[in-house]
């Protein structure tokens, strides 16, 4: 984001300022002799590492130990190195680092201040473990909740997002790792004023470390997936431009019906996965059948209905796709065995298959091809519900049909499939395209 608007430019320096005052007096920090200074460096040494590790994000454990350890200026310090040294990747580099050091040293200073008022200092520096879990949780919630309201504050302003929308599920999302991040916290500040001082306190941070180094690791090879998943998808919709933007919407609504049958959240992402790649053995095909402008021979027709087989052998040997590759072989199979490509019977159809088959013949009825125009969403359902038993699995349409009538459906739309106005045009009538008819 190279142009900052103004008003997210104002909005920066008001939380600054506010950040400077959240410093005074210095007195506070000089009165805590080297603890603040100590867990600065930590804690940018911590950002130093994430950074290296490639994860995003804030190692918040140290900086809640300082809430609950120090005076609530002490405390906000400790933010402020770490903050200020930690890499950027985006422009401008300086704004983005004056903003986080700025929303930190607040949120830090609001959780040390709501920690003090409530007692917590006290039970911490008694070592009074179970009593101090109450003022602690309060001084975890004030912090994640500062830390939204702020965060929300600069999507609106910054990206022009609307404020409901900038807000919404912002502190929800980051509740549950603060608060472990918090109880990490709580243990160092503990651990610290017992008997076995700093160095057990700095131990807590050992597992802590692991299980982030082990989170970045989950969320590379997670990225390394999806970056797998797009350059397939990417070079489909090269060869066949027809259906260009196809695969991501029968992802979408394979992932609609999967959230309306109740599945886990992991098998929700399977079948997204294979709804996207459900046409990836096009690739196998020769590209002047997949762009032909006349009527197919039953050669050629039997050649593009190998795209499944292709497809399966294609991603077979990716691990992660798990029953996304049942779908990719499967999904033209029909109950009633007049499908292809092995004529499978009712339940002998994998589930996810069944799933993708709805998914994809309701993207193909609601797109405008070359050779018809879309057609509304309510006579797509119709249509589904009328081929219901015979087709497609009858608990797969009805799982569409309600979360459609929940959600509603809105696709992402190619820019090839607009107009300058952005209306949804017409290509030339082409005769005997596969999937003219299903």
């Amino acid at each position: 984001m190279e142009a900052v608007p103004a008003r997210a430019r104002a909005y920066v320096a008001c939380v600054a300022a506010a950040a400077l005052l959240c410093l005074l007096p210095l007195s506070a920090v000089r009165n805590n002799g080297w603890a603040p200074a100590l867990l600065a460096v930590l804690y940018a040494g911590c950002e130093q590492a994430a950074a290296r590790w490639r994860f995003t994000g804030t190692f918040c454990p140290v900086l809640l130990a300082a809430a609950f350890l120090l005076p609530p200026p002490a405390a906000a310090l400790v933010a402020l190195p770490g903050a200020l040294l930690s890499p950027v990747e985006r422009r401008p580099r300086g704004l983005r680092r004056i903003w986080r050091a700025a929303q930190l040293v607040v949120s830090v200073w609001a959780a040390a201040r709501v920690h003090g008022a409530t007692g917590g200092r006290a039970a911490v520096e008694a070592s009074d473990f179970p009593y101090a879990l109450l003022p602690a949780g309060i001084a975890v919630l004030v912090f994640c909740l500062v830390l939204s309201a702020l965060d929300g504050g600069i999507l609106a302003l910054a990206d022009r997002i609307p404020v409901r929308r900038a807000w919404r599920g912002l502190f929800l999302r980051s509740l549950a790792p603060v608060a472990v991040h918090g109880l990490a916290g709580l243990m160092m500040a503990v651990l610290w004023r017992s008997p076995y001082g700093p160095v057990a306190a700095l131990l807590v941070l050992l597992p802590m470390a692991v299980s982030w180094w082990v989170f970045a690791q989950y969320h590379r090879e997670r990225a390394a997936h999806q970056a797998t998943i797009r350059a397939l998808v990417q070079a489909v919709d090269i060869k066949d431009e027809y259906t260009r933007g196809h695969s991501e919407r029968v992802g979408q609504a394979s992932m609609m019906i999967a959230r309306e049958l109740g599945m886990e959240d992991d098998r929700i992402e399977v079948l997204r996965f294979a709804g996207i790649l459900h046409d990836v053995g096009k690739l196998g095909v020769p590209t002047r059948l997949l762009r032909k402008d006349g009527p197919l021979t039953p050669e050629e027709r039997r050649v593009i209905e190998l795209h499944p087989e292709y497809g399966h052998e294609m991603v077979r040997g990716i691990s992660f796709l798990g029953e996304a590759r049942a779908a990719v072989l499967h999904h033209h199979e029909r109950l009633d065995g007049s499908g292809y490509p092995y004529g499978l019977v009712g339940g002998q159809i994998p589930e996810s298959a069944r799933v993708v088959a709805v998914a994809d013949a309701f993207d193909a009825m609601t797109s405008t091809r070359s050779y018809r125009r879309a057609r509304p969403v309510g006579a797509a359902l119709e249509e589904l519900e009328r081929c219901a038993g015979s087709q497609f699995d009858p608990r797969m349409v009805t799982a569409l049909v309600r979360a459609l009538a929940r959600h509603g459906w809105h696709p992402a739309v190619t820019a090839d499939e607009t107009d300058e106005a952005g209306v949804p045009s017409p290509r030339p009538s082409v005769a005997g395209r596969p999937g003219a008819r299903r």
